[in-house]
């Protein structure tokens, strides 16, 4: 191989086939293949390091191979912190930027930290409570973009366990590169993350449902967002309603395999008087109803120039208590990052949509 070649768009097996390793070489070739990743490490398992593989940051394959690989994600041009979370953009060749957040997590006595990472640099669906949303598509991002935002988080030294894709962007409006990037993180021999720990979160686009349905992922995770009770009140909300209503929806997410032990992440952006009602959680229960489901209530973190406010916490309480009465599994998302405009629905910088 003549040469400098980029890895963070391919899979073991296609860089093996690239540089055209041989049997013998394998061994060191997956070394530098995790280390230029930063995937799965010795230390991530208190295993011992395996001896015959080279330390340092020179060409793998010395000898029985020279390859010169490289695994570079785009600049971090800037990092803002409140202690809790943190987010991070990288700036592209074109002059845009991808936003990503890191935020911590904890159940059960146990802490990870949780990468939520960007499909898009903006989003076509036009939903009024995002922020992404008030920049317009400005472009698809490539799959070594989509993974350079892991590899980026974890050499910023951020131990990423879990990936969601509820960055900027619809993932189903990018299937083909959303895909191949899920198979270069779940790769074994590198990112290695397990599939149950990776979500895809969609506003409803039921054909990226089904064709995800036919790949056969069982273990891989569909959030849903869906933010209304009823197809009025979501039609204003979320311009995608009024092509795919929830009836067909709900007709897709129905043909979708789950697991036994699996539900639907329902999620369920909280708004002072549009979707709070008494009323609306009854509507929202008999809805699902059919489905094995989970409604994620997230309090609503207003966009720049928002019409709402944000819920006053005794609303939160009493809606997640409504959905408990009448049968319905139910968490509430925790408000972070909502000062540094990196919560749920604030991602976005508008200067580059009036500079595109």
């Amino acid at each position: 191989m003549r040469g400098s070649l980029d890895i963070l768009g391919l899979r073991f097996d296609e860089l093996c086939e690239a540089v055209g390793a041989g049997p013998h070489q394998l061994k060191r070739l997956r070394a530098e293949y995790r280390r230029l990743m930063g995937g799965k490490m010795a230390s991530d398992e208190g295993a011992a390091r395996d001896p015959s593989v080279p330390d340092g940051d020179g060409p793998a394959g010395q000898p029985g191979g020279s390859w010169d690989l490289r695994a570079e994600p785009l600049p971090v041009v800037r990092r803002v912190e409140d202690g809790v979370v943190s987010k991070f953009i990288q700036r592209t060749a074109d002059g845009l930027e991808i936003e990503s957040v890191v935020v911590p997590m904890q159940r059960r006595g146990q802490a990870w930290k949780t990468l939520c990472v960007s499909s898009q640099v903006g989003c076509a669906r036009g939903c009024a409570f995002c922020e992404t949303a008030q920049l317009g598509l400005l472009r698809n991002l490539s799959v070594p973009e989509i993974i350079g935002q892991v590899v980026a988080a974890r050499r910023l030294g951020e131990p990423i366990r879990n990936v969601v894709f509820m960055g900027m962007g619809e993932p189903f409006d990018n299937f083909d590169a959303v895909v191949r990037a899920v198979r270069v993180l779940t790769d074994p021999n590198g990112l290695s993350l397990k599939w149950d720990r990776v979500t895809i979160s969609t506003v409803g686009r039921t054909e990226g449902i089904r064709r995800l349905a036919a790949l056969g992922w069982r273990r891989l995770n569909l959030a849903v967002s869906l933010n209304a009770p009823n197809d009025e009140i979501r039609s204003r909300l979320m311009p995608v309603n009024r092509l795919e209503p929830m009836a067909r929806l709900r007709e897709a997410l129905l043909a979708y395999p789950l697991r036994k032990c699996q539900f639907f992440m329902i999620e369920y952006v909280l708004i002072p008087g549009v979707n709070d009602a008494r009323e609306h959680a009854a509507e929202l229960v008999e809805y699902l109803r059919p489905l094995k489901s989970v409604v994620n209530v997230i309090p609503y973190n207003p966009r720049r120039d928002s019409p709402w406010p944000a819920p006053a916490e005794e609303s939160v309480v009493r809606f997640l208590g409504w959905l408990q009465s009448a049968g319905q599994v139910c968490k509430r998302r925790l408000t972070k990052g909502r000062d540094l405009l990196a919560a749920c629905g604030q991602l976005g910088n508008r200067e580059l949509a009036r500079g595109k």
